[in-house]
């Protein structure tokens, strides 16, 4: 399941995203985007997670909760148009 993560601390790395939702089940990837010409991030990243089930308990116990001093969006990554 790959899902999106918005409303980071801008001080989050793709190692700190992962960890945050390794609680929930094995994280294929997890990564922080970044401004091509600044460097920094830009407030949001995408998490595969190996099953539906783990994604979906980590939604459930993410969205809306305090990491790094801001309450994190998080849901399911939708294709873009």
């Amino acid at each position: 399941m790959n899902i999106f993560v918005a409303k980071l601390n801008f001080s989050t790395t793709s190692e700190g995203l992962q960890t945050l939702f390794e609680r929930f089940g094995t994280v294929d990837s997890a990564k922080v985007i970044m401004d091509h010409e600044t460097g920094k991030s830009k407030g949001f990243g995408f998490v595969e997670m190996e099953s539906g089930e783990a994604g979906q308990a980590a939604i459930d116990n993410l969205d809306g909760k305090d990491f790094g001093g801001r309450d994190l969006k998080v849901n399911e990554a939708k294709p873009r148009d």
